[in-house]
C-alpha cells in the first residue's frame, strides 16, 4: 500500500458553474441598504466596465442629510478607533486588521442573515449587533443603519476598546456588555497592571507623546488597569455562548468547553487562539508592548496575537475588508464601485487597456467619477494589493487551525479486494482540539466539515465518489437543489459533521432543517417564542438540535462501501482523500438572500486540507 501526496485528481465532484451575476434589484428598505451595497463588488465576468459601475451605482448611500454629522466626532471622543491605537500598537493593529474580530461588522453574510432573522422574528432587533457591532450598539446607532453610514469605530466590528475598555466580569449575557467611554487619554484594561504606560507617561517628553489635548505628540492613554478577567476564557462567554429568542443556542463554543480536557486542565481560549502556533497552546509569541516613535517599551513582554486564528474568512471587496487607514482616503461606496478583479490600477492592465482604446480594438469603459483618472486607480491598487497580501496570510493562519485541530488515518479494509466484488474500507477522523467540538461556533450561520473521498482504476478513471458536491457547491444531502431536482444522486455515504436542526412540521413529524424554523406551519417562516420556560423541556417547542460535530479528542469512523460492479479490472487502484471546510452552505445563503457574487466568493474559501492518496491492488 503506498500513500502519496494527492496529485491532480479529476474529482467526479461537479465542478462548479463560473457564477455570472445578474443585476440584481437592490432594495434599500428595512436594513438591507447595510448588506446589498456588498453585492456588486465580488465577480463582474463581463469584460465590459460599463455594465459594472452601473450595478455598482445601485449601492449609494441615503440621500445627504439623513446621518447625523456629529457622529464621528462624538465617536471618537468617547470611542476610540483602533487607528488611534495603531501608531504605539502597530503590530497589533496589523495583526487585528484582518481578522474576524474585525469582520464581525462588515460581514455581508452577517448583514444578510441578521434581516433575516430580524424578519422572522422582529422583536429581536439590536441582538445581533451587540457582539458584531458593540461600539455602534453603545452610540445607539439604529440597527437597519447603513455601514457607510456609521462612525468609523462602529464599522471596526469588534475593536480594541470592546475589550479593553470593559471593567466588568460578565458571564452569558448575550452581548450585552459596557464599553466604558472615554477618549483616547482614558485609561486602558488589560491583563498587565500599566508598569510600561506609566513609564512612557512620565518619559512623555522622550517618547514624544501627548498626554492630553494641550500637548503635541502620538496621543496615548495615561494609564493601564490590570483586569482579572480579560485573559480567562470566561471573558469570551458573552459573545461566544448565544441562544436566540426561541431558546436554541446558536453559540455554543463556551458550553463545548466547559466540559472539555482543556478546560479541566486550565488551558484558557486565549492560550490556543493568540498563541504563536495557530489553535495550539503552545505559548505565546515575546516582544514589545508598544513601538513608541521607533522606541520599544517592555521589549520581552508576552505577545498576543490579536488575528484570533479560526476557521472564519471575509468575502468583502477588498478595498472594504481588511481594514487599512489608506482605504480611508475614499468612501465605501467609491470602494464597491472599483472592480478590482478585472485588474483596474495594475499598471499591466492600464497600459494594456490604453493601448486596445488607442488601437479601436476595444471602448472606452465609463469608469465611476471617483475612478475617472488613472492615477487614483493604481493608488487604490496599491490598497488592494496590500489587503489582498494581508487575505493570503488569513488563508494560511485558517488552513494551520483546521490541520492542528483534526487528523484523518486510513483507509481500514474490512473486505478483500477483487475484483467484481464489493470493497469495504473506512476512514478514522479525530477531533485533536481538546478544547472544543469540531466543527465548533455558530450553529446558526452552519460551518461545514465533510469527508471528500474518491476512487480511481488502473486506467485513471474516477468510478466512485463520496462527499461530491452539486453545481452550487453543496454536498448532495436532503437540502441540496440538484437532489431534490432529481439531476445529482443523493450521496448516501456522505460523512458530514455539520449540525442541524430537527423540526416539528404540521402533523408531528420531524424534517431536518438547517434553522430552527418551522416552515411547514405557516406560509411565512417564524422564529416562535416558546409559551412555557425553555427549562421544562431543555430545548424549545418544535425544534430539537441534531448535532454531528465530534467532541474534543474524539474520533469517528467513516464507512464506505464501493459495489463490485464498479471494480471491473484487477489493477492498482488508488483511493484519494480530503477533509473539506467551508463556512456556510449555498442553500443556506440563498435562504437568507445572498447573491451569486457572494455565494462564489464563499466557495473560492472552500479549504481542502490533510488530502492524500493510498495506492493498492486488486486481485
Amino acid at each position: 500500500m503506498i500513500i502519496t501526496s494527492t496529485p491532480d485528481l479529476n474529482w467526479r465532484s461537479l465542478v462548479m458553474r463560473k457564477m455570472r451575476p445578474s443585476a440584481t434589484s437592490l432594495v434599500l428598505s428595512l436594513g438591507l441598504a447595510l448588506s446589498l451595497s456588498f453585492d456588486a463588488h465580488l465577480t463582474w465576468a463581463a469584460d465590459d466596465g460599463a455594465d459594472r459601475v452601473e450595478e455598482a451605482d445601485m449601492a449609494e448611500s441615503a440621500p445627504p442629510g439623513e446621518g447625523d454629522p456629529h457622529l464621528d466626532v462624538f465617536s471618537e471622543t468617547a470611542y476610540p478607533s483602533a487607528t488611534q491605537c495603531a501608531p504605539c500598537h502597530e503590530k497589533i493593529y496589523d495583526e487585528w486588521r484582518s481578522s474576524s474580530h474585525a469582520y464581525a461588522a462588515i460581514s455581508p453574510v452577517f448583514h444578510k442573515f441578521e434581516q433575516t432573522i430580524n424578519t422572522l422574528a422582529p422583536t429581536i432587533n439590536t441582538f445581533c449587533v451587540r457582539c458584531h457591532m458593540s461600539v455602534g450598539t453603545a452610540l445607539g446607532e439604529p440597527r437597519e443603519m447603513p455601514l457607510w453610514e456609521r462612525a468609523q469605530v462602529s464599522r471596526e466590528g469588534v475593536t480594541c476598546i470592546s475589550c479593553h475598555r470593559v471593567d466588568t466580569a460578565y458571564g452569558k449575557v448575550n452581548g450585552e456588555r459596557r464599553i466604558i467611554p472615554g477618549d483616547i487619554h482614558d485609561p486602558m484594561y488589560g491583563n498587565i497592571g500599566g508598569d510600561g504606560v506609566a513609564e512612557v507617561v512620565e518619559n512623555s517628553g522622550f517618547y514624544k507623546v501627548a498626554t492630553s489635548e494641550e500637548e503635541r505628540g502620538v496621543p496615548i492613554h495615561n494609564k493601564g488597569i490590570k483586569f482579572a478577567q480579560i485573559d480567562k476564557s470566561e471573558f469570551c462567554v458573552s459573545c461566544h455562548q448565544v441562544a436566540v429568542n426561541i431558546g436554541i443556542k446558536l453559540e455554543v463554543v463556551w458550553d463545548q468547553y466547559r466540559a472539555s480536557p482543556a478546560a479541566a486542565e486550565g488551558v484558557t481560549c486565549q492560550q490556543c487562539h493568540m498563541s504563536k502556533t495557530p489553535g495550539v497552546a503552545t505559548g505565546y509569541e515575546e516582544g514589545p508592548i508598544a513601538d513608541i516613535n521607533g522606541e520599544v517599551v517592555n521589549e520581552n513582554r508576552v505577545h498576543h496575537n490579536h488575528a484570533f486564528a479560526g476557521p472564519g474568512y471575509p468575502i468583502a471587496h477588498p478595498g472594504v475588508f481588511p481594514h487599512n487607514p489608506d482605504a480611508e482616503t475614499w468612501p465605501m461606496q467609491d470602494w464597491l464601485k472599483f472592480d478590482y478583479r478585472s485588474g483596474w490600477g495594475d499598471p499591466d492592465w492600464e497600459d494594456a487597456y490604453e493601448d486596445a482604446v488607442e488601437a479601436g480594438e476595444r471602448q472606452e469603459i465609463a469608469f465611476p467619477e471617483a475612478w475617472e483618472f488613472r492615477i487614483d486607480r493604481e493608488d487604490a491598487r496599491a490598497v488592494i494589493e496590500d489587503n489582498l497580501e494581508k487575505i493570503e496570510e488569513k488563508k494560511e493562519l485558517r488552513r494551520q487551525v483546521m490541520e492542528n485541530g483534526s487528523k484523518v488515518e486510513g483507509p481500514f479494509f474490512t473486505s478483500d479486494k477483487a475484483a467484481g466484488e464489493s470493497l469495504s474500507f473506512y476512514y478514522t477522523v479525530t477531533n485533536t482540539n481538546p478544547g472544543h467540538n469540531l466543527p465548533s461556533g455558530s450553529l446558526g450561520a452552519q460551518p461545514e466539515v465533510w469527508l471528500n473521498v474518491a476512487l480511481i482504476d488502473p486506467d485513471g478513471k474516477n468510478v466512485w465518489e463520496s462527499g461530491y458536491v452539486d453545481q452550487y457547491g453543496d454536498m448532495a444531502d436532503l437540502h441540496s437543489y440538484d437532489v431534490r431536482d432529481g439531476t445529482i444522486p443523493h450521496d448516501d455515504q456522505l460523512f458530514n459533521l455539520q449540525t442541524k436542526f430537527l423540526t416539528t412540521n404540521v402533523k408531528g413529524t420531524d424534517r431536518e432543517m438547517y434553522l430552527p424554523v418551522n416552515v411547514d406551519l405557516d406560509q411565512l417562516p417564524f422564529l416562535r417564542p416558546p409559551a412555557q420556560p425553555v427549562t421544562v423541556m431543555n430545548h424549545p417547542p418544535f425544534a430539537r438540535m441534531e448535532g454531528r460535530s465530534l467532541p474534543p479528542l474524539s474520533s469517528r469512523d467513516a464507512e464506505y462501501s464501493v459495489p463490485g460492479d464498479l471494480l471491473t479490472k484487477p489493477g492498482k487502484y488508488k483511493l484519494a482523500v480530503r477533509m473539506r471546510s467551508r463556512a456556510e452552505p449555498i442553500y443556506f445563503m440563498k435562504f437568507i438572500g445572498a447573491t451569486t457574487e457572494m455565494e462564489q466568493a464563499m466557495n473560492e474559501w472552500m479549504l481542502d486540507y490533510h488530502a492524500y492518496t493510498v495506492e493498492f491492488e486488486v486481485q
